[in-house]
């Protein structure tokens, strides 16, 4: 296994520690931005936009990661 792909809550916290962690042990990160959530949309802002670059390979939509499989 080489990837990691990323869904669920909450978006600025959990999910954000659980990547950083797959991260720093090598994996390829892939969070999919309509398969997470947080309570505001400041937040949500905050997981994909500002933090989500710094730990995750990819940020994508399920569409475009199915897409991606094919």
């Amino acid at each position: 296994m080489t990837h990691v792909v990323v869904v669920g809550l909450l978006a600025n916290t959990c999910i954000e520690d659980t990547a950083r962690y797959a991260t720093e042990l090598g994996f390829h990160v892939t969070l999919v931005r309509d398969a997470t959530a947080a309570l505001t949309r400041e937040m949500m802002h905050a997981a994909h936009e500002l933090n989500g670059p710094t730990y995750a390979h990819a940020i994508v939509t399920t569409d475009e990661l199915i897409a991606s499989l094919n």
